[in-house]
């Protein structure tokens, strides 16, 4: 049987990815250090994956199993030897993690074989498999580096699909309908149900990171704000709604002008995905589509690199803005991420975090238009 592995088996990874795979006819081994969902992989050796619909469809996913990348390093290395695929879907910070472990299992297979290995990150970050391919390389000697050539292949995606936080003590899934993956190549590579090829990747990665991720983050941190649980609870408010369909439009704006996007095509694409945020079956809470907010503004990610490429096009960023200082505001105590933007605040001052998060000069027109919008979003708090 075709086989593939899959770093993450976290709930996009068995959702999402694993299940396409399954389905596409390759057993999927789920590498991941949560000892309970490996030995449930293994016990139970199968699990189902519902859609967030009144009728709740379920598709039983089967072929799969687990392995523990802390305790079981060499079957690890194994089944990389025996893949096809090696995808990820772990969290772009993890990847510097797993990359010594998998340039193992690809010096061991370079070395015994000459079938090929495509391997593809499966994260929301720009260039995901790239960052992963570079900490791979660095484990790797110059004769194993020459020896990938013609046999391991690194192939840049796009991946969409709502996965909300549910129990954890099932391997069961809930997930919305809608699902995109697209993967960079213009190689023949074996066929994956779902998984869409195109050429060039810029267009879809930063229309969907700048429309889905960043309309989710915004409906997040504004919903947090005002006491909202949901994110479909957020946008029933129709303030919020309006707000965020703005911001959607400014990042629409940079997109419809860097790439030549039909622009009605494109307020369809906004649209159809503020309907999909409005799912109330997937009960998707605001803080856990609000964590990690360092992440989430980093200078290449959904808040900060669409109002950077806004303004240097010459674009509004108004709303944008907005959305960064509602970011700045997000106080979850339980996320450790939000805590340490509080204390640099409350230590420094919003300008100091958006320099030394953002990558933006204290000075720059961005920091004081959010500095600005900050102080109103707190006052009015």
């Amino acid at each position: 049987m075709k086989q593939t592995v899959h770093f993450g088996a976290g709930n996009i990874g068995r959702g999402f990815i694993g299940a396409l795979f399954s389905e596409s006819g390759y057993h999927v081994t789920f590498v991941d250090i949560a000892e309970q969902v490996i030995n449930k992989l293994n016990e139970e050796q199968q699990y189902n994956v519902k859609l967030a619909t009144a009728q709740e469809e379920t598709t039983t996913i089967k072929n799969v199993s687990g392995l523990n990348n802390m305790t079981q390093e060499n079957e690890v290395i194994e089944a990389i030897r025996q893949a096809t695929y090696l995808t990820t879907a772990i969290g772009p910070n993890i990847l510097p993690r797993i990359a010594p472990l998998i340039a193992k299992g690809i010096a061991k297979r370079v070395q015994e074989s000459d079938d090929k290995l495509y391997v593809i990150a499966c994260e929301n970050q720009i260039g995901a498999t790239d960052i992963l391919k570079n900490h791979i390389m660095g484990n790797l000697d110059e004769d194993t580096k020459k020896a990938l050539e013609g046999k391991v292949y690194f192939f840049n995606s796009a991946v969409d699909r709502i996965v909300p936080i549910q129990d954890q003590s099932s391997l069961d899934v809930l997930v919305e309908p809608y699902y995109e993956w697209v993967v960079e190549t213009t190689e023949e590579i074996p066929q994956v149900t779902g998984m869409k090829i195109v050429e060039d990747l810029a267009p879809f990665i930063e229309r969907k990171l700048f429309t889905v991720n960043t309309g989710h983050a915004v409906i997040a941190y504004l919903g947090y704000l005002q006491g909202k649980s949901t994110i479909d609870e957020t946008l029933a408010d129709e303030e919020i709604a309006g707000q965020v369909r703005e911001t959607l439009k400014e990042t629409g704006a940079y997109l419809v002008k860097e790439y030549g996007l039909d622009q009605d095509e494109h307020l369809a694409y906004i649209n159809k995905n503020i309907e999909r945020f409005k799912n109330s079956y997937l009960n998707d809470g605001v803080e856990r589509v609000g964590r990690s907010p360092i992440r989430k503004l980093g200078p290449e990610d959904r808040l900060v690199r669409p109002a950077t490429q806004a303004q240097k096009a010459g674009l509004s960023y108004t709303n944008l803005a907005q959305a960064i200082a509602a970011a700045l505001l997000f106080d979850h105590p339980e996320d450790e991420e939000a805590v340490k933007i509080q204390q640099m605040i409350q230590e420094n001052g919003p300008a100091f975090v958006l320099k030394n998060i953002s990558s933006l000069a204290e000075d720059s027109e961005i920091t004081k238009e959010v500095v600005r919008q900050y102080e109103a979003l707190k006052a009015r708090k």
